[in-house]
């Protein structure tokens, strides 16, 4: 699966994750930003919910993107975001 495939599916989604989840913006980064996944790299997106980030809101967002592309999916909140990390991510950053 390609970046443009992975960006492709998710902004296919966009609304749906909006509306069951309360998902306010997806970003993508990591391997599959940089075009250089293999067959077993995980997605790495950072979200930002609407409100608060309830379990719920997270893991539910979380599993339905993992069957949506069938790999493994690495979320992070924009608030748990390591501030050492942040420099990394927002190079990478893809906005869904």
């Amino acid at each position: 699966m390609s970046r443009e495939e992975v960006l492709a599916l998710l902004r296919i989604h966009k609304a749906t994750l909006a509306q069951r989840f309360g998902v306010a913006d997806l970003v993508l980064f990591g391997s599959f930003a940089r075009d250089r996944a293999n067959e077993d790299s995980d997605v790495d997106l950072l979200v930002r919910f609407d409100e608060r980030a309830t379990s719920n809101r997270y893991f539910g967002t979380q599993f339905y993107i993992e069957d949506l592309l069938g790999r493994p999916v690495d979320l992070v909140t924009d608030g748990a975001l390591r501030q050492e990390l942040q420099p990394y991510v927002e190079r990478e950053a893809l906005h869904v």
